[in-house]
């Protein structure tokens, strides 16, 4: 088999088998196939694109180019979430503790946030002393005790998306759908759960920018996990504007517990409750959504969510009591309160440039040697939809640093958009592509 042979079958508009898919995943990996051939065959894919096979077979030949977590250990039906990015997105935060404390284990592996915000493990570092360097035994009994534990990514987990990546990432070779769906379905399929639900957003503030491209993806995905042999689920929620009113790491971990002492904003409580299903749903704990809602709303009102939250914090050496005195975090030192210039009504939000707004205040990071400031951040207090009359204060922003505070006054008031003529927002939710 030779790599020149299959760019020419692809450059032609013919489907690769499993066995040539394997050889050139393989190959590249292990450093016997030179950036510049597989350059060539990734824009082949980009002109021709992949069929239902030959996706299926590149993201499990990625999800198998290294180590396959093994969570036979734990019992039970293991359930996961994953979220395509956004901002405000702490819903991990919430779900988890709801989920894990209705008896279905919630086995995660996460990632640190690379861009406008930190990603879950920021957040909850967070909380003093918590850590997510757990051996993969501490990792299982705490999952089969509590059934709730996060684990970092290691450098084993699908090596050969890590390394395609960076080459799809410098060769224009990144927006393909077959592309985008192998890579983030291979680190779902290593990590081991049997129920994986993905949150898949669309609108400014994400990734896929129309509802169209995200179903697309949506339905890609859902297709490679049902192929692979995993209950697999994919909720399509809206980015237009960020989620609940935070944005920024110990800022959204202290919305999260608002939220679960029963104080969520509306549409994070949409999303939180209706991932949260589907996990519930694909674990067999019920047999419809509107009864996963139900349970899930008492996890809530009993406060047995919150507790588990803190046993979870607790069982990975964080300090717990800051779950129950959220005033224990610390605060950013300068807050500015961003008001609104003329009356009307906030008609739009460009959520993209408000995650870099929060990038510009330290809140995430530009390169992964780059250390995120947990404190700063943005706290909204009308969102789109809003009435505002000149000098209402629209959102909070809270820094350590009076330059950066300086640029990050400027990019929010041009990312919030105020209009004359009233306007409803989306619903969160936009669909579900549920397993076929």
């Amino acid at each position: 088999m030779r790599m020149y042979d299959l760019i020419t079958k692809k450059k032609q508009g013919n489907a690769l088998t499993d066995a040539e898919i394997r050889f050139l995943v393989n190959g590249y990996t292990k450093g016997e196939i030179p950036d510049y051939q597989m350059s060539a065959f990734l824009m082949a894919v980009c002109f021709h694109g992949m069929n239902e096979a030959e996706t299926l077979s590149l993201t499990m030949a990625m999800a198998e180019s290294g180590e396959m977590l093994d969570l036979s250990a734990i019992h039970g039906m293991k359930a996961d979430k994953h979220s395509t990015g956004g901002v405000g997105d702490k819903t991990s935060l919430i779900l988890g503790p709801m989920v894990a404390s209705l008896g279905v284990p919630v086995a995660k592996m996460s990632g640190r946030g690379l861009g406008h915000t930190g990603g879950t493990i920021d957040k909850l570092e967070s909380f003093p002393g918590f850590s997510v360097s757990i051996s993969n035994d501490k990792f299982i009994e705490n999952v089969n005790r509590m059934k709730l534990a996060i684990i970092g990514q290691t450098a084993d987990l699908a090596p050969a998306d890590k390394k395609l990546y960076a080459l799809r990432d410098v060769t224009a070779t990144v927006d393909q759908l077959s592309l985008i769906a192998s890579s983030i379905m291979s680190k779902k399929l290593a990590a081991g759960s049997d129920v994986i639900v993905l949150d898949v957003k669309a609108g400014s503030g994400a990734f896929m920018k129309t509802y169209e491209d995200a179903r697309k993806l949506a339905e890609t995905m859902v297709r490679i996990g049902n192929g692979a042999g995993r209950k697999t689920y994919a909720v399509i929620s809206d980015m237009n504007q960020p989620l609940g009113f935070a944005v920024g790491n110990i800022l959204e971990v202290k919305e999260a517990i608002e939220a679960l002492n029963g104080r969520a904003p509306e549409d994070l409580n949409d999303a939180c409750m209706t991932l949260a299903s589907y996990m519930l749903l694909g674990a067999g704990r019920v047999t419809s959504v509107p009864e996963a809602k139900d349970l899930l709303a008492e996890t809530i009102r009993s406060g047995t969510a919150l507790t588990k939250l803190a046993e979870f914090v607790e069982a990975q050496g964080g300090d717990k009591r800051y779950v129950y005195e959220p005033d224990r975090f610390p605060k950013a030192s300068l807050t500015y309160e961003v008001k609104a210039q003329t009356e009307g009504f906030i008609s739009g939000m460009n959520t993209e440039e408000i995650g870099l707004t929060s990038l510009v205040l330290g809140g995430g990071r530009e390169t992964k040697e780059s250390e995120i400031d947990l404190t700063v951040g943005i706290v909204f207090e009308k969102k789109i939809g809003a009435k505002v009359n000149t000098g209402d204060t629209v959102a909070v922003l809270h820094a350590n640093d009076k330059e950066k505070l300086s640029a990050a006054i400027e990019r929010l008031q041009k990312a919030i958009v105020i209009g004359q003529t009233p306007v409803s927002p989306a619903p969160h939710i936009l669909g579900v592509v549920e397993q076929s």
